[in-house]
């Protein structure tokens, strides 16, 4: 090889030329073939417009950085809250957690385009649950005033059990359109939220109009005039032949890897939770922190993927390939890069293609040779620390995706490893370990193995995907929790686990009960009530009848602060404290106690009211919850955490044992029940035996 091209004699290429890296940059020839290109764009290939290679970098780093810097600016600047996946905001949402702004029509509005395109390690699946997700919190809302798009009729849904249940379709829907999976995305949702089985129709009739959809629009597109979603993306991938078969002694191999998928997929969210931290210490110091980290990891991510190829070996054209070798166009399994002609760069055609494709790539079965071990471990090694690096930054990016692609290269470098001691093709070894990877994780099981069968379109493989979920999961929940979990922890939200702690059922909810209790009579004084709200963050608030009104001191139920306030706001006031009858409630609409939206909530703040109007009462007993759910304060705190949890409570008021006492002892709320707030209380209970088993490594996290 002679200043970068291959020696050429008697026209036969030269076999050392061929095979060797290009690695000095010139004006490479004229060809047809797409390397770079721009997702959803048509421009002339990169390559065929006689640049070299360094003009062709700049191009490539140009663009995504534009596309990166981009969807950092929108979301930094118009929705914050966008950034991220969004499926942690929409798991805790269906828990309980009600954050701000989450479901808002700025955050449906920023999309996850850019991000996607601009080459980052990242994926739409976990952006598209939080699009689904606002969807359908707007439209049981009405709509948003903010920006004059109401729908009057769709305000019959504006209630807590309406809304979760349509949050929960909607990011049901979100996700089946980023899979074309709907079986077993509806059984996703059971996992990840308080789940009834009368939404088990509704979540999976969502799913069934999104596949009829998307099967629609893409008979449309198959002309080509849409870019890649005719004929790419997440369809279904043709692993292995129908006929395959496996045997005992495949079944080792099968463990090895989900235990080696476990044990990864808990380093993987060891590492994430400790990136995020450092992300989340820089992007507290302001805005162009925010942009800078953003476009710093762009600028490493384009070096990496252009600059590995490079040293690849060029590899011949199979002789059978199912398609043009090299690739022609911007989607295929064979990329020229600086190859020869009939040649092309293995790592190329994996970095330069759509997450996807790189997944069908590796899928693929009949290319057991098209891979070597070196390029796959360093596609694994690449892709394992971009998309822990890439997921932090303030932009809507997700994490299912690339957690694929690094589990199917990981998978597919364990079946070129073993080679022809199994009978399991290299593609299979790379479906089995996405699977392992997924579920070290995020540590579904029932979900992710439908998911994966659907995607890959062979039933054969369940017994498989089964035992590979169940062993990586297995090992995984030893080391550490899922990563979700992990990130709603770093966002704050507390999240309620479908499980009670074992040191749980050693104490009672009086042990985790903290005061002052602010209590409200039925007839209550307004310089109260507006005392109480503007000295308290508390969302609800016990009523009591005392004499004359009653016998004895009885507890009457719950009124919520936003009552509190509509009725401050409306001035429903008595010059007596005494009761009034039911046509109390015809001055208002159930519209003035409906949910919010972003921005039109009334605060204590707002509200005027003179000196005469303070010393003016208030009954209470018509908008109060005159059956709240209620525990004796002897209850196990685990079984008060079950209650809790099962019916959707945001308050659980509780009760004396004996009547000589007030009639409420206080009011559980999520925070009570949160492990941090426990073991503050009772800090000895950290070190006793009722805790659950889990690995804990000192020294690592010491130098972490």
């Amino acid at each position: 090889m002679a200043n970068g091209f291959a020696s050429i004699s008697n026209g036969v290429p030269d076999e050392e030329s061929i095979t060797a890296p290009f690695l000095r940059l010139r004006r490479s020839t004229s060809n047809t073939t797409s390397q770079i290109a721009i997702v959803g764009s048509n421009p002339c290939p990169v390559e065929s417009l006689d640049y070299d290679y360094l003009a062709a970098f700049l191009i490539f780093a140009a663009a995504n950085l534009g596309l990166t810097l981009f969807a950092c600016l929108i979301t930094t600047l118009i929705a914050p809250e966008a950034a991220g996946s969004g499926i942690p905001e929409v798991k805790a949402y269906l828990n309980g957690v009600d954050a701000p702004a989450i479901f808002s029509f700025r955050t449906l509005i920023v999309g996850s385009i850019a991000a996607v395109s601009s080459s980052l390690n990242v994926g739409k699946a976990g952006p598209m649950v939080h699009t689904g997700a606002c969807i359908a919190a707007l439209a049981c809302q009405g709509g948003s005033d903010k920006y004059k798009l109401t729908w009057r009729w769709f305000r019959f849904f504006n209630n807590d059990r309406d809304r979760r249940d349509l949050v929960t379709c909607g990011s049901a829907a979100g996700i089946a359109a980023a899979f074309r999976a709907p079986v077993g995305v509806a059984l996703e949702e059971p996992e990840n939220s308080m789940w009834r089985s009368a939404l088990l129709w509704r979540a999976f009739f969502s799913t069934a109009i999104v596949a009829i959809l998307l099967r629609g629009l893409t008979d449309l597109c198959l002309s080509g005039k849409c870019g890649l979603f005719g004929t790419g993306g997440l369809i279904m991938y043709d692993v292995t032949s129908v006929n395959i078969s496996y045997h005992l002694k495949d079944v080792p191999p099968v463990l090895l890897l989900g235990v080696i998928g476990g044990i990864a997929g808990s380093v993987y969210n060891c590492l994430l939770g400790k990136v995020l931290r450092l992300y989340n210490l820089i992007n507290e110091k302001g805005t162009a922190y925010k942009i800078l980290l953003a476009c710093l990891v762009s600028i490493v991510t384009s070096c990496l993927l252009f600059g590995l190829p490079w040293f690849a070996t060029c590899q011949p054209c199979p002789v059978d390939a199912s398609e043009p070798c090299p690739t022609i166009g911007r989607s295929g399994n064979y990329k020229k890069f600086q190859c020869s002609p009939d040649h092309y760069n293995e790592l190329a055609s994996l970095f330069f293609n759509t997450n996807d494709d790189a997944i069908k790539n590796l899928f693929s079965k009949g290319t057991d040779t098209e891979f070597h071990p070196t390029s796959v471990l360093i596609f694994f090694i690449t892709c394992f620390f971009l998309s822990i690096f890439s997921y932090g930054i303030v932009a809507p990016v997700g994490l299912f995706i690339p957690v694929i692609v690094t589990g199917a290269s990981y998978g597919r470098l364990v079946g070129l490893l073993i080679g022809s001691n199994s009978n399991l093709n290299h593609g299979l070894f790379a479906v089995l370990g996405a699977a392992s990877l997924l579920g070290g994780s995020m540590r579904m099981t029932v979900s992710l193995c439908v998911i994966l069968l659907e995607l890959t379109n062979n039933l054969l493989l369940l017994p498989l995907i089964m035992l590979v979920l169940l062993v990586s999961k297995t090992v995984a929940d030893a080391f550490n929790g899922n990563i979700y979990d992990q990130i709603m922890s770093l966002k704050g939200f507390p999240y309620l686990e479908t499980h009670a702690e074992p040191y749980m059922r050693q104490l009672t909810v009086s042990d985790v009960v903290s005061g002052p209790l602010r209590v409200f009579n039925g007839i209550e004084l307004v310089a109260n009530i507006v005392h109480v709200l503007r000295t308290t963050g508390h969302n609800g608030f016990p009523v009591v009848n005392e004499p004359p009104h009653s016998e004895a001191p009885i507890l009457y139920g719950l009124i919520l602060r936003s009552h509190l306030i509509t009725l401050l706001k409306k001035k429903a006031f008595l010059l007596t404290p005494t009761p009034t009858d039911a046509d109390a409630i015809k001055h208002f609409s159930a519209s003035d106690f409906a949910k919010q939206g972003l921005g039109t909530a009334e605060e204590i703040e707002d509200i005027e009211l003179t000196e005469d109007e303070m010393e003016m009462y208030i009954d209470l007993h018509h908008f109060t919850n005159a059956s709240p759910y209620t525990v004796v304060e002897t209850m196990s705190l685990a079984k008060a955490l079950t209650l809790f949890r099962g019916v959707g409570l945001r308050h659980l008021l509780v009760v004396p044992k004996t009547s000589e006492r007030l009639p409420v002892v206080g009011i559980l709320t999520r925070h009570d029940f949160m492990p941090e707030h426990i073991l503050g209380l009772h800090p000895m209970l950290a070190k006793s035996k009722w805790k659950r088993l889990r690995f804990k490594f000192p020294l690592w996290n010491k130098i972490f």
